[in-house]
């Protein structure tokens, strides 16, 4: 179908179509001189010390927990108002999760207090998520972390470029993992980095991503190395350069990007502020978010399902963020029915509107008579 007004939109022009251009021009197409100045700027706009790009941010999250040490008879304590991937890394690894609330529907984010509710002897990590690009209470999850001696990790695929009280996201817990998926801030297609401050972490991610191997493919190619040894049990977990090239495009662009997002947003807030709609986040006020989707908590009793179809009639493309981990059949399977009730309440209610950079006042104008029209 042919959106009207598309759910997100990429931002690619000569640019990026030249960035490619020259890597195919190289005949290099594994990772290599691109993929590290990719991270080199990603470390430095996100104020990392290391930076490792991967195939997709899943596998940053799955590194992340090996790295930690993350295994059989392990839990970690995990938002369940995530995209699965946050806990499916944990149990890749042999471990359990335990799944904490979110704070309010005004504030998606993970719950300090369900965390600390959840720690057993078996807890080896917290893994908190910047649900739409807006930051976790991360002084309170660190104090926690620190006062139980638990590693922190950062799902930040929302949120490349965000800051809270003046430090990056992402930069806050031991590791941070990002996303490059199609529509996200910084699009790659496919594609994640790991920033972490560790110097230990940061060599077993090395080896870890690449098979264990303790030189690279593009080493042995320059003549900087003639052999290799395997120390670890390693992935495939490589970017190539295509994407790193188009990932040092996008870098360039985010700060802007990321500025106009957050115009549309307040836009948006002022706009259907006087609707009976609860508008997650607009009342917050905290740090510089990413602004990487728009939530919108329908009223209680509004068919969801009706809603959207309308939207969908009208050319808007919407979706939902996100089903709860805990309530999918492989997980009720596993772990049996779980009560998370705010969650719960907040995920039935929960709308996704259109947002990118290139989306406009008039699109965005569009987007908001129609919701008008429909909750009337």
């Amino acid at each position: 179908m042919e959106w009207r007004v598309p759910l997100a939109d990429l931002d690619f022009g000569e640019e990026e179509t030249h960035a490619i251009q020259a890597v195919l021009s190289s005949k290099w197409l594994t990772m290599g001189e691109v993929t590290r100045h990719f991270e080199n700027e990603f470390a430095k706009m996100a104020s990392s010390k290391f930076a490792f790009a991967v195939s997709n941010a899943t596998q940053a999250l799955h590194l992340a927990c090996l790295a930690l040490g993350i295994g059989p008879g392990d839990e970690v304590i995990v938002p369940s108002l995530t995209f699965v991937a946050t806990a499916n890394a944990v149990l890749y690894c042999g471990a359990d999760v335990r799944f904490a609330e979110i704070i309010s529907p005004e504030d998606l984010t993970i719950d300090p207090q369900s965390i600390a509710q959840q720690i057993t002897p078996k807890t080896k990590a917290i893994i908190v998520m910047h649900y739409a690009g807006f930051p976790c209470r991360m002084h309170e999850i660190m104090s926690l972390a620190a006062e139980h001696n638990l590693p922190v990790i950062e799902d930040a695929a929302h949120a490349p470029g965000a800051i809270f009280d003046g430090k990056p996201l992402g930069t806050w817990g031991d590791v941070g993992c990002f996303s490059f998926f199609s529509n996200k801030n910084l699009a790659t297609g496919e594609g994640g980095m790991i920033a972490c401050q560790r110097e230990d972490l940061a060599e077993k991610f090395k080896l870890l991503r690449s098979h264990g191997m303790t030189s690279l493919t593009y080493d042995r190619h320059q003549g900087h190395a003639f052999s290799y040894d395997v120390v670890d049990l390693g992935y495939n977990y490589r970017i190539d350069e295509i994407r790193s090239a188009l990932g040092l495009e996008q870098l360039q662009k985010l700060p802007q990007n990321n500025a106009e997002r957050a115009r549309l947003t307040h836009t948006y807030w002022h706009a259907l502020q006087n609707l009976n709609l609860t508008l997650p986040f607009s009342k917050s006020g905290q740090g510089v978010p990413s602004h990487h989707i728009f939530p919108v908590l329908l009223p209680p009793g509004v068919n969801r399902h009706a809603f959207m179809t309308q939207l969908r009639d009208a050319g808007i493309q919407s979706s939902i963020h996100y089903r709860p981990v805990h309530t999918f059949t492989y997980y009720v399977k596993r772990y049996g029915q779980q009560s998370l009730p705010l969650t719960e309440e907040v995920a039935k209610r929960e709308v996704t509107l259109p947002l990118y950079p290139t989306m406009g006042d008039e699109n965005l104008q569009y987007v908001v008579n129609t919701v008008k029209k429909i909750l009337s």
